[in-house]
């Protein structure tokens, strides 16, 4: 913790490098947060990359609060897929299977099981409340910890614990009960 207010009190002081490494400690969780978002790769890497340069551009606003940097970075990244998916909802959306991975392991009949489990997630996701599908992403795609979590997302630890078991329970319901 100590190191990364290092990193952003240099980065503040116009220190390009101090930012880098930033860049480099958090574009990972970001990038996986607007990814399972959105849904399309691309426009998550591009997203991902807005994200950062507008982080670039106002990190002097940024005050060590005891909130960790990366919630602040899932807060410019949540506003910035506010304002993506405002425009996209005036667009032709991309199939889900083409905004998918292409795994590695040259087995075509795996590469499809896994789209499918894929998109049966992200299918029943959707019936999750907006708060608890915000937990699932912070969580599990973007690594954050229940406390982290509950900073970002400006709720108690319990709430982020309650949030979290119950988006589990109706992920499981609906997986099993294949609606």
């Amino acid at each position: 913790m100590q190191e990364e207010q290092n990193l952003i009190q240099r980065a503040r002081q116009g220190d390009q490098d101090a930012f880098a490494q930033l860049y480099e400690n958090h574009f990972d969780k970001i990038y996986r947060y607007v990814v399972l978002k959105i849904g399309n790769m691309a426009e998550a890497e591009d997203m991902t990359q807005q994200v950062f340069v507008k982080a670039y551009e106002s990190i002097d606003s940024y005050r060590w609060q005891g909130i960790p940097f990366s919630a602040w970075l899932f807060r410019i990244a949540h506003n910035q897929m506010v304002d993506f998916v405002r425009k996209e909802s005036k667009k032709k959306t991309v199939p889900f299977d083409e905004s998918l991975p292409v795994l590695s392991d040259s087995n075509p009949e795996h590469e499809v099981e896994v789209k499918m489990e894929m998109e049966k997630v992200v299918l029943a996701s959707r019936k999750l409340t907006g708060a608890q599908r915000e937990v699932i992403n912070l969580r599990f795609a973007g690594g954050l910890s229940i406390a982290e979590a509950a900073k970002t997302m400006r709720k108690s630890e319990g709430a982020i614990k309650a949030l979290q078991h119950s988006a589990i329970l109706a992920l499981r319901k609906t997986l099993l009960v294949g609606e």
